[in-house]
């Protein structure tokens, strides 16, 4: 079983950070990021199992900092459902009042989803 997922050429700066946080975390499970992945799985980012995604200022920051790949994902992902929107796909979580995703609460949203999905992403090319 492979505890430590190895860096992969040409992959993102938001993979690079979601892969450093699964090994990072993953040294206190015998499965290694395996163990991570299941924790992240089970409460999602909303638990407050990456610190660094505890606080409305902390997810906006990380959402302007991978802004470009979160919406590329977020795009994908729309696609990939069938459905129209940001608002069909995440339903009343989405504040309908920002569509674009201007405002805090769907920058937090959208940190906490790009986290997520690229997790299980990362995850899925090794199992």
């Amino acid at each position: 079983m492979q505890l430590k997922i190895p860096p992969e050429d040409g992959e993102t700066k938001l993979q690079a950070h979601v892969r450093r946080w699964l090994n990072k975390y993953g040294e206190n499970y015998d499965e290694g990021w395996r163990g991570a992945l299941s924790d992240l799985r089970e409460g999602g980012c909303k638990s407050g199992i990456i610190n660094e995604l505890a606080y409305y200022r902390d997810t906006v920051r990380f959402y302007k900092r991978h802004r470009l790949e979160i919406d590329a994902l977020l795009a994908n992902t729309i696609k990939d459902v069938g459905v129209q929107s940001a608002s069909e796909l995440f339903g009343d979580k989405w504040d309908s009042d920002d569509p674009l995703g201007n405002d805090t609460l769907n920058q937090n949203l959208m940190a906490w989803f790009g986290f997520e999905e690229t997790a299980n992403q990362i995850a899925a090319e090794y199992n």
